[in-house]
């Protein structure tokens, strides 16, 4: 009898896919992509935006949807936040560029402050093992238009100069994943200041 039932669970565990992010110490993948700031297209680069300190890399399911609104609002007032830590922001989605150039210039969301990356096929997220959700046909953004694209899970990753994530924040709601993005970012900062004699 212990038999079948353990036959079951290693069958069972062997069907359910392991979605798990990667963790605090892991290296985090470099990548560019086309990204949005204002409502102007550029190239990203995580490991040229690395150069210039750690950089919070924001992974939501879509722009113009009501948590993803939420988050790029969060992130935009905080930005000089961020900033007077030396972090670098950048949101990544499965919208492809034309709907990331309206995000970002969107007064009410980004506000021109938060740049957003094009990831329309995955790539980025997975290399994060991130978990994408499969498109929702019919499902309307915010706007009334059609979003047209699967959905990766609410992640950021907070990641030093030197390529290591120092931080995971997932689970959490759209303004408490700022703020924990935030408080990461300023404790990295601290830790990073040379020891005053």
């Amino acid at each position: 009898m212990k038999i079948p039932t353990l036959a079951v669970l290693l069958a069972t565990a062997l069907v359910v896919p392991a979605w798990a992010a990667l963790k605090q110490g892991d290296t985090a993948p470099d990548f560019s992509a086309q990204a949005s700031l204002a409502g102007k297209t550029f190239e990203f680069s995580l490991a040229e935006a690395r150069r210039h300190g750690p950089v919070v890399v924001y992974f939501y399911p879509s722009a113009f949807t009501k948590g993803c609104n939420v988050q790029a609002h969060e992130f935009a007032v905080n930005m000089e936040k961020f900033r007077a830590a030396g972090a670098t922001v950048i949101g990544v989605s499965l919208d492809n560029i034309t709907r990331l150039n309206a995000f970002s210039a969107d007064p009410q969301y980004c506000a021109g402050k938060v740049p957003v990356a094009s990831d329309p096929d995955g790539k980025i997220a997975n290399s994060y093992h991130l978990k994408i959700d499969p498109e929702e046909h019919g499902f309307k953004d915010t706007r009334g238009i059609e979003v047209g694209h699967g959905f990766t899970e609410r992640t950021t990753f907070v990641v030093s100069p030197g390529g290591t994530i120092v931080a995971t924040i997932g689970g959490l709601g759209s303004a408490e994943n700022v703020a924990r993005a935030l408080a990461e970012s300023q404790r990295f900062a601290a830790n990073a200041q040379p020891a005053k004699q």
